[in-house]
């Protein structure tokens, strides 16, 4: 069965396997452009040399000369006419091709039908079966010298390195992009892969740590129970604090835990379609019951009857719980304000306090797991910047949204949104 990480790693191999294979295919009908390109720059130059050598000129002369071997008005010996009529006609050939576009090397042969051979390159010309041929049948002055038929043979025989050089401007960009592609890939699954082995040695360290905690905790919260017993009433406090200060870290070890759970996907979720409006109600009225005996200001207004979503009930109800939590814990006099209400197909949560206020520059980094906020160099309130990152892996998990509203020195609100399963 294949991994995760295999998939990944398969997808990959496969995906670069068949760019390479696509621009391969590119290639190829590059290059078979390319050779029809050739192939019109060599019909052009073929017309150009066959009607230039058709008629009396100098080169047409010396080749006809050399031909017959005379050597009566050029003075000059037999080898030398044939050494300057191949090097003039050489001369000649580059240049017409240079015309057409054509800088490649090239060999020529010239001869008469009956396989007769007048001149050829001072390069050996080309007789491999890979050569390109492209014979040139003359007209005009040199056949009527003759009296035969006379051709002009032209031979290349490299000309892959001609057409890739041609295709040089898309070929080695291509490379380029494909090896930076490659690359960047391979740079960003070992990132990935060494970020996620990471996470999971951390959160199986934290969970350690978390379990070997609660040990000790169990064990101080059972030794102030026993000292409750027959204790003064003047030493009651400390033992009081003892507790209350046990039950916050038992309950900041269960939050870790919580959220390390769920961020290794050890803990499943049980969706299941209900109707969150009494347990939202509930959950504002035993919030309503904690303000009025803390003498805090809080009202609550859920519209609408039926609230229906497919949600986890114990962790959404722990969403909106940390939530009024948190604005009770930043407002200095609290004032919270709990509104719902369904629109165009979706459950919204609003949580309103009059606190201290986010900074925009900090509204965006609220969610990150372990970041506070800070009051100059020192947090103002104490917890370790776990709340939040759990409120909106919850919310996302749920398949909904959330988002803040602050100004400084105003107050904050928090909106929460979840697509409803049924209109009322």
């Amino acid at each position: 069965m294949l991994t995760k990480r295999n998939l990944y790693v398969l997808v990959f191999v496969v995906s670069v396997i068949g760019l390479m294979v696509v621009q391969y295919q590119y290639l190829r009908v590059g290059l078979g452009l390319a050779r029809v390109q050739f192939s019109e720059k060599m019909d052009k130059t073929r017309t150009n040399i066959a009607q230039e050598l058709s008629e009396v000129n100098s080169l047409t002369y010396t080749l006809g000369n050399m031909i017959q071997k005379d050597t009566s008005e050029v003075k000059i010996g037999l080898d030398s006419l044939e050494k300057a009529s191949q090097y003039y006609l050489n001369d000649y050939i580059a240049y017409q091709l240079g015309v057409s576009g054509v800088d490649v090397p090239f060999t020529y042969i010239l001869y008469s039908r009956d396989s007769i051979q007048y001149l050829s390159s001072v390069k050996p010309h080309v007789t491999s079966q890979e050569a390109l041929t492209y014979p040139i049948k003359l007209n005009g002055y040199l056949p009527e010298l003759l009296g035969k038929e006379m051709v002009l043979e032209l031979g290349f025989n490299d000309l892959n390195r001609y057409f890739m050089g041609q295709l040089r401007g898309l070929i080695i960009p291509s490379v380029l992009f494909l090896l930076a592609i490659i690359v960047v890939v391979i740079w960003v699954l070992r990132s990935f892969y060494w970020q996620s082995s990471l996470i999971t040695t951390t959160n199986d360290f934290i969970n350690n740590l978390t379990h070997e905690l609660k040990t000790p905790v169990f064990s101080i919260g059972l030794a102030s129970k026993i000292l409750e017993e027959g204790i003064s009433e003047q030493k009651k406090p400390v033992v009081e604090l003892i507790r209350r200060e046990t039950d916050r870290l038992r309950s900041h070890i269960d939050k870790v835990l919580e959220l390390a759970s769920l961020e290794s996907g050890k803990k499943l979720m049980q969706f299941k379609e209900l109707d969150f409006k009494p347990e939202l109600q509930r959950i504002c009225a035993d919030f309503k019951i904690l303000a009025d005996s803390e003498n805090l200001i809080f009202d609550y207004e859920l519209l609408g009857d039926k609230y229906w979503i497919k949600a986890e009930k114990f962790h959404l109800e722990n969403v909106i719980a940390n939530l009024l939590e948190n604005a009770k814990k930043y407002s200095d006099d609290p004032v919270i304000k709990v509104n719902a209400q369904t629109l165009k197909g979706r459950l919204f949560i609003s949580i309103e306090d009059n606190g201290q206020g986010i900074p925009k520059s900090d509204q965006k980094k609220i969610f990150r797991k372990y970041y506070r906020i800070k009051n100059g160099d020192v947090h103002k309130i104490k917890g370790y910047g776990l709340g939040l990152s759990y409120v909106q892996k919850i919310v996302r998990m749920h398949r909904g949204k959330i988002a803040v509203e602050s100004e400084l020195g105003k107050g904050t609100k928090f909106i929460l949104s979840f697509k409803l399963i049924k209109n009322g």
